[in-house]
């Protein structure tokens, strides 16, 4: 086996271990998300979407899209948009749907697929967003140069994303958040302490945000731009195709 191979399989792996991390805690999910954050989350999905620069009838693509909570916060700030919500989680997905039934949402299509090889043709959709998944990815400029071959010219990716600060007392204390109080509190309500702790290990090796921004830059994406939001805990990053 060459290193292409030794590396696929790694990728592989590691894409199969977090799917299955994610479907194990399918049912913690939203209510973790709103704990976890003090009902910030809803901000910044809110937030996240009032970002994109959308035609009147927009066809948007939901990448990592979960149990669906941003592509229904498209569709409550975009009427007309169609959504295409796409994760790798069945049980994410099946508690999105479940939402979908509650709502009488007709607007938004649950679809499992890989985020590494979507499966529609070029120039498809007029934007896209993806909330907390980038980091999950196995290889994050794979997923990239796909996002920009789905988006039609002009088209612009919405990316929402915890970066850590870099230096200074947050710092410490996002810390100690991420690596005692998250793993604990994952534990005693989902009894999956090994997620919050993969997702503590995650953020920390996440890029900071202008070297993110280069990612973009380096990819294709142009108009690269980025906004921190509740004090730099989260970014909202924002490139659009030429």
């Amino acid at each position: 086996m060459n290193e292409k191979e030794k590396t696929l399989t790694a990728e592989n792996l590691l894409g199969t271990r977090i799917e299955r991390m994610f479907s194990s805690i399918a049912p913690w999910y939203d209510f973790l998300n709103r704990g976890l954050s003090l009902r910030q989350d809803v901000y910044w999905r809110r937030a996240l979407v009032n970002g994109l620069q959308l035609p009147s009838e927009p066809f948007i693509l939901d990448l990592a899209a979960g149990t669906l909570d941003v592509s229904l916060e498209t569709v409550r700030q975009h009427p007309q948009a169609l959504v295409a919500a796409v994760d790798f989680s069945l049980p994410m997905l099946h508690r999105g749907r479940e939402k979908l039934a509650a709502q009488g949402q007709p607007r938004i299509l649950p679809i499992a697929a890989d985020a590494m090889a979507l499966p529609f043709a070029n120039d498809h959709f007029d934007g896209l967003t993806i909330a907390f998944g980038i980091r999950n990815l196995p290889d994050r400029g794979a997923v990239l140069q796909e996002i920009l071959r789905v988006l039609r010219p002009g088209g612009v990716a919405a990316i929402l994303e915890f970066i850590p600060p870099e230096v200074g007392w947050r710092l410490q204390l996002y810390r100690l958040y991420l690596n005692h109080l998250l793993p604990l509190i994952g534990r005693v309500f989902s009894r999956h302490a090994f997620a919050y702790r993969y997702l503590a290990e995650s953020i920390v090796h996440f890029p900071p945000a202008t070297a993110f921004c280069q990612e973009l830059q380096e990819v294709g994406f142009r108009q690269v731009r980025y906004r921190q939001l509740t004090f730099g805990v989260v970014c909202l990053f924002y490139g659009k195709k030429a």
